[in-house]
């Protein structure tokens, strides 16, 4: 219920502060003044029933729910790719996600670490992979689920990489790739000096709890700290020359014992 009051004072707030900008906007005919009302309205309409959406299942443990239950049990050398859009669209941005091998992607675009702790058990350890690979981070840094500190992201990392090792799961933590400038979120200011601070805690976390430290940033960072150039859709997610860095670099991550 108080979801609900949420989106319904969220709606009546948005609604009132169009109303108002439009007042004082030159009047023209009834009929334009009323279509402009029912489009703002259907506007408002749409975003609440996708922020209502998005409350009801704020991790999006739905995504992937169905495909998870229909997967074997148990599978020799199935490693689960966890993390975000860079994950999610690994095949669709021009990947080719390791053909022939037994990896399963569970990347959802725009998650941030909160998101990807709530469905580690659902999505990682109840497929029972041998191996997880967590590639996380950048969204926290732009903010998508709210402000992040250094340490709440961190200690995500921690959560997932504690629930993995206590059942059994090899962890390979990757370094959040290279960013310059969101284009969703322009205002995050030095994104490029924080992922490098994220991936030096990263680094040393995984040197200290015998994780596998998967670096895609030294091959992917300009100078300036954005991607290099020719190897991304937007400065954040690769292209296939992108994901053509990054295979390998897995593939070798994954060889290591």
């Amino acid at each position: 219920m108080k979801q609900v009051a949420w989106i319904v004072m969220f709606a009546g707030v948005a609604w009132g502060g169009q109303a108002q900008a439009q007042q004082t906007q030159p009047t023209t005919t009834g009929a334009s003044t009323t279509a402009n009302a029912a489009s703002t309205l259907q506007s408002l309409e749409a975003q609440v029933t996708n922020m209502k959406a998005q409350m009801d299942d704020w991790a999006d443990l739905s995504r992937y729910r169905d495909a998870d239950m229909a997967l074997p049990a148990h599978q020799p050398g199935r490693v689960v790719f966890y993390g975000d859009s860079i994950t999610d669209a690994w095949v669709k941005d021009g990947g080719k996600f390791f053909p022939g091998k037994p990896y399963i992607n569970r990347g959802i675009s725009g998650q941030t670490t909160p998101q990807m702790l709530v469905r580690m058990r659902q999505d990682v350890v109840q497929l029972h992979p041998e191996t997880v690979v967590i590639l996380a981070g950048t969204n926290d840094i732009a903010g998508n689920t709210g402000p992040s500190t250094p340490e709440m992201i961190e200690n995500n990392f921690k959560s997932m990489t504690e629930i993995a090792k206590a059942n059994g799961i090899r962890v390979i933590l990757a370094s959040v790739l290279p960013v310059k400038v969101y284009p969703w979120r322009p205002s995050v200011t030095d994104p490029a000096g924080k992922i490098k601070a994220l991936n030096a805690w990263i680094k040393g976390y995984c040197a200290k709890k015998g994780c596998t430290y998967l670096d895609y940033w030294s091959a992917m960072a300009a100078p300036d700290g954005g991607m290099k150039p020719g190897i991304s859709i937007d400065g954040v997610h690769p292209n296939a020359a992108g994901y053509a860095i990054m295979e390998p670099l897995a593939e070798a991550a994954l060889a290591k014992k």
